[in-house]
């Protein structure tokens, strides 16, 4: 990947970003507002001396992923929300696992098939698409660039975690052509392997708590298995206590370690009367949004999370402190919206702004029109 200025489409940047980090396996099934990344995954994976594989659907795509991961590459998937709804058990083996991969969601309409429109109707299955308790990261973008950032991130964090990271995008940003600056420098995190055999590969020690992670043919004889496991990988089905341990601290190693982890553009949460929350494409609308508003007389703050989960609770938080009303738009029925209540708690009143189908856009001026209407109420 040479520096430089390029003018790509959304998809195309996640690819090259992806190539960046040393991504060096794809496994995928076609599905739009995907499909340019398999696309081009095809033309350039064998280039970099990497493997791309049409898997036979979502199952076995994230399966071959998880599977990649083990014999020490860097691994990625991308799919849309039907395609990401059938991956969700084999997200759940790779959190128990423990194995690091890189999964992109580009959202269209739902339920089911729906429509290959813009939608941001994924954000709580990213969070809890898989059952039990567990934790994955979540990035989501609203510009070509960051696309290319947040790809690179996704790799980096799910390295240093050990754990699957998602690129939450949606079909706007996914096809939009933007020009975008590639970096000289490319900060890359890759995993950490033991030093030496018999080392627990499923025991975290230390403040991280992310055990180191060994792959296939290193002679580490490692079960790995989606099955309580004790620290050495060997199956403790029936023990409450391997069980409690080993949850725990897959939980653990990203709640503790969110400070690190969270990230959000804020804009003026401290001297504003109105809040608003929002990520993806629908936050571009907020923008233009701020200054329209100031032509009426109201001054907004905002939050947009970059990272969705684990959620900038203590951004919107402060939010809160200052503003009697946050709206929160998205292209969804409301999702976004019961996560700022939870954080908010009764200190500010949360107005939602919703629309869905068509792939229509909320503009600036709904925005503006919902925060005077909310004002005058």
């Amino acid at each position: 990947m040479k520096p430089g200025r390029f003018f790509w489409q959304g998809n195309v940047a996640c690819v090259e970003a992806a190539l960046a980090a040393g991504c060096r396996f794809f496994a995928g099934y076609p599905i739009t507002p995907q499909s340019e990344i398999m696309e081009r995954m095809a033309k350039r994976m064998p280039r970099v001396g990497g493997i791309f594989i049409q898997m036979e659907d979502e199952i076995a795509s994230i399966a071959a992923c998880i599977g990649a991961s083990w014999t020490g590459v860097k691994a990625m998937t991308a799919t849309s929300g039907p395609g990401f709804s059938l991956m969700q058990e084999n997200i759940g083996l790779a959190v128990m696992t423990e194995t690091p991969c890189v999964i992109v969601d580009v959202q269209r309409a739902g339920p089911s098939t729906g429509q290959v429109m813009g939608a941001q109707g994924d954000i709580m299955q990213a969070k809890w698409g898989t059952h039990g308790d567990h934790e994955v990261i979540v990035l989501a973008p609203n510009s070509v660039q960051e696309t290319f950032d947040l790809t690179i991130k996704a790799f980096n964090l799910s390295e240093e975690y050990r754990v699957p990271v998602i690129l939450l995008t949606d079909e706007c940003i996914a096809h939009m052509r933007e020009t975008i600056h590639v970096p000289e420098k490319i900060e890359i995190v890759n995993r950490r392997k033991p030093k030496k055999i018999g080392e627990p590969v499923f025991g975290g020690v230390g403040k991280a708590g992310v055990p180191p992670m060994p792959r296939v043919g290193d002679g580490y004889n490692v079960l790995v298995t989606g099955s309580t496991h004790n620290e050495y990988g060997v199956r403790k089905t029936m023990d409450p206590m391997v069980h409690r341990k080993l949850v725990s601290r897959l939980v653990d190693k990203i709640r503790r370690n969110s400070e690190g982890i969270v990230d959000a553009e804020t804009y003026r949460i401290n001297e504003c009367e109105v809040g608003v929350v929002s990520i993806g494409c629908t936050s571009r609308s907020v923008y233009d949004a701020v200054e329209l508003a100031e032509g009426e007389g109201v001054k907004i703050g905002f939050v947009r999370p970059r990272v969705l989960w684990p959620f900038p609770e203590g951004k919107v938080s402060e939010l809160a402190e200052n503003v009697d009303i946050i709206v929160v738009p998205e292209l969804n029925l409301g999702q976004l919206m019961f996560e700022v209540e939870r954080v908010v708690a009764g200190r500010c009143k949360v107005v939602p702004l919703n629309k869905i189908g068509g792939g229509e856009l909320i503009t600036p001026m709904e925005i503006v029109n919902k925060i005077l209407e909310a004002k005058k109420t």
